[in-house]
């Protein structure tokens, strides 16, 4: 009967030491999480308060890039006609300048 005695305390000796171990090891899991927590408050407030204004700044001037070059596409190759006129023009003009010379 002693030796059960004894043997149980021990085994509850080494019961507490396990707990004790496994209570280090939460307290150190819940240190990690509340880093962790810190890092993505910190990250969702720098993506909120920087990443997406300079991302809408960004869209902002796209969008209005495009939409110039949109409501002008039609008139461009007009331009390029004319150019390709003038082209002509000049180079028609330049030899019968140089044949008058």
């Amino acid at each position: 009967m002693r030796i059960d005695v004894d043997n149980l305390k021990t085994e509850v000796k080494d019961l507490r030491i396990d707990v004790d171990n496994l209570n280090d090891k939460v307290e150190s899991l819940t240190a990690s999480n509340l880093r962790i927590q810190s890092s993505v408050h910190r990250l969702e407030l720098s993506q909120e308060n920087i990443v997406l204004p300079r991302l809408n700044t960004i869209e902002a001037c796209y969008t209005d890039t495009y939409n110039r070059y949109k409501n002008s596409a039609d008139r461009m190759d007009a331009y390029f006609e004319d150019t390709e006129l003038l082209k002509r023009v000049v180079s028609e003009h330049s030899e019968k300048i140089q044949k008058m010379a």
